[in-house]
Formats: C-alpha cells, structure tokens, sequence
C-alpha cells in the first residue's frame, strides 16, 4: 500500500462561522479551531502543500462579503499564512466548483485531501463528494469541523446530530473520518487513514438496530 500524498485544506475558516447566526455550534467553535491549529503545525511540520479557502459573496449580501470583519480569516490562522500556501477564493460550497484547485492539487503531486474548518454541513461535505469524481481520495478531521442547529420547512435537527450524521455517512462511503491526533500520527508515520464502505457500513446498520 502506497504512502498518501496529502495535502491540507482549510475550508472557509472565517469569521462568520464564530460570530452571529453561521456560529459553531457543535463542536464548539473554540474547540475546533485549536484542532485546525494543530493540523496546521503538523502539516508544516511534514512539509505538507495547505489550501487556504474563503468564501465570497457580493455587496448588500447578508454574510461573506469581502471587506467586511465576517469575511475575514479568523485572526489565529490569519497570522499563520505562509506565502507558500494556496489561497483561494470560491463563490459555491466545493472548493473545486469554478477554481483551479484541481489542478493546483494535481500539480503538487497530491492524491489525498484532509479537510477541516466549516461547515461540515455544507462547503465541506460539498467538497468531500466531489472529491471522489475528480480522483482524490479524501479525509476529513471529525473535531477540527463543525455544524450548527438547523431549521426549516422540513424539520428541525440539533447541530450535534447533524454532525455525528455527516461523520458516519462520510465514514461509509466518501471520506475517511478522524481525530486530528489519530491523523497526526497517520501523517508521521506515513500510513491511510481506515475508511469503511457502504456495504459493510450497512451490514453493521442492520445489526445495530437489531434487524
């Protein structure tokens, strides 16, 4: 089995997702930003390529216009840029939709993304189901994400279910799902991350519930 050529994406780690209605909700938002911290040093410290990506939207939108403090990186990861980092501006949920990130990827020689930042109801899972048609295989650090309390039309969900959801989903089909310290050691020593299937993912559904 051949070592992973990772590289480590930074979804839209913007002031939106930790101040007014997009905040954090689970896990907290304090919480998952020291996780992508940690994931960043140990991207550096194993010379790993780091995607940096914001979303944008236009003037008179209600979140995400560039210029204003809710666009902004959030000031932790701001300071940690490095010119040698991709950055990245996208205006729909994947990082890939009408940006050169797959080239860019492609180039760096990379054959595996890691994501964190926000949401993992959103942007996130955008980007980790495209992943798989454009050839990356794809991870994703379950405590340097998070979600929010939804609400609409169709019902109403708690961002802690949302999350534990999307983990599980993710687990089974589109991405492997971890701890940033279990990816740590995995980016040390080299070695995949364990990603289920959908059929096994099923068979264990079944069992648990008794079926």
């Amino acid at each position: 089995m051949s070592s992973p050529n990772r590289a480590l994406v930074l979804v839209d780690v913007q002031q939106e997702y930790f101040d007014g209605p997009l905040s954090i909700a689970y896990p907290p938002g304090s919480r998952s930003l020291a996780n992508i911290l940690d994931a960043i040093a140990t991207a550096e410290a194993n010379d790993l390529p780091v995607l940096v990506v914001q979303h944008r939207m236009p003037e008179g939108a209600p979140v995400f216009v560039p210029g204003t403090p809710g666009w902004s990186l959030h000031p932790e990861v701001d300071k940690r840029v490095e010119a040698s980092w991709k950055q990245v501006h996208k205006e729909y949920g994947s990082i890939f939709a009408d940006t050169d990130v797959a080239d860019w990827l492609r180039e760096q020689g990379v054959d595996t993304i890691t994501v964190v930042g926000y949401m993992i109801n959103n942007c996130d899972l955008a980007t980790l189901v495209e992943a798989e048609g454009l050839g990356f295989a794809a991870e994703v650090l379950s405590d340097a994400t998070g979600a929010i309390n939804l609400a609409n039309e169709a019902g109403q969900v708690s961002a802690e279910t949302v999350h534990t959801t999307l983990m599980v989903l993710l687990q089974s089909n589109f991405a492997a799902v971890a701890t940033t310290a279990d990816w740590t050691e995995a980016v040390k020593a080299g070695t995949e991350l364990t990603k289920n299937n959908l059929v096994v993912s099923a068979v264990q559904g079944r069992a648990a519930a008794g079926v």
